[in-house]
């Protein structure tokens, strides 16, 4: 019996649009979840998260400000569709970061239910924005061009740099927050483990 292999097509650029848009809303509304019950996540977001409950700035304007470096790397390394695409996610998590509070409210929220939900809701944007070649930006760039020139593992790179944001946090969130928020990730990265395998989505 012959396997049928879907042919590959392009997002027209309407697709990428309401991909983009629906993708940030959904990590916003995560990252909500999470300043709510006051948890955090790996990567740039767990940085602007430590940064928001250390100082008195938003999540959104730490996270904008804190990939301004990474914009280089992907320019020259990626390309100037991926950067244009990664730079608008970043611009518009941040905007939906701080506004969705104006919409909605967590009064009384369960932190369990947060570090799930808020989990699930973050990798969906996540893979939404993958499939439509964009992404959040910082250290998933770096991670990519270190893979690319030095050969280094995008997987175990992430992972190392997550372990420093989770040490970093016991200064300044409690344990039971550190433990929901590993929940948190599991959450979300089982969204991508399950729903981003090479073959399995044929859009680029």
């Amino acid at each position: 019996m012959t396997a049928i292999t879907a042919t590959p097509f392009k997002h027209t650029r309407v697709e990428d649009v309401q991909a983009i848009l629906i993708g940030t809303i959904l990590a916003a509304l995560g990252v909500n979840l999470y300043t709510s019950a006051s948890l955090l996540t790996g990567g740039t977001a767990g940085l602007a998260f430590l940064a928001q409950y250390a100082f008195p700035f938003s999540f959104g304007e730490v996270f904008f400000v804190i990939n301004l470096p990474f914009y280089y790397l992907a320019i020259t390394q990626i390309g100037w569709e991926f950067t244009l695409k990664t730079f608008a996610s970043v611009f518009l998590v941040s905007f939906f970061a701080d506004v969705t509070p104006l919409f909605i409210s967590f009064d009384g929220l369960n932190p369990i239910y947060a570090s799930l939900v808020g989990g699930f809701l973050m990798g969906s944007g996540f893979l939404m924005l993958f499939r439509h070649n964009a992404s959040l930006g910082g250290l998933n760039i770096l991670a990519r061009y270190l893979a690319q020139t030095r050969g280094y593992s995008i997987g175990k790179f992430q992972m190392k740099v997550d372990c420093v944001i989770v040490l970093m946090a016991v200064f300044v969130v409690d344990y039971d927050a550190i433990l929901l928020s590993v929940l948190g990730a599991v959450a979300l990265n089982l969204i991508l483990a399950v729903n981003h395998k090479p073959g399995r989505y044929s859009g680029f």
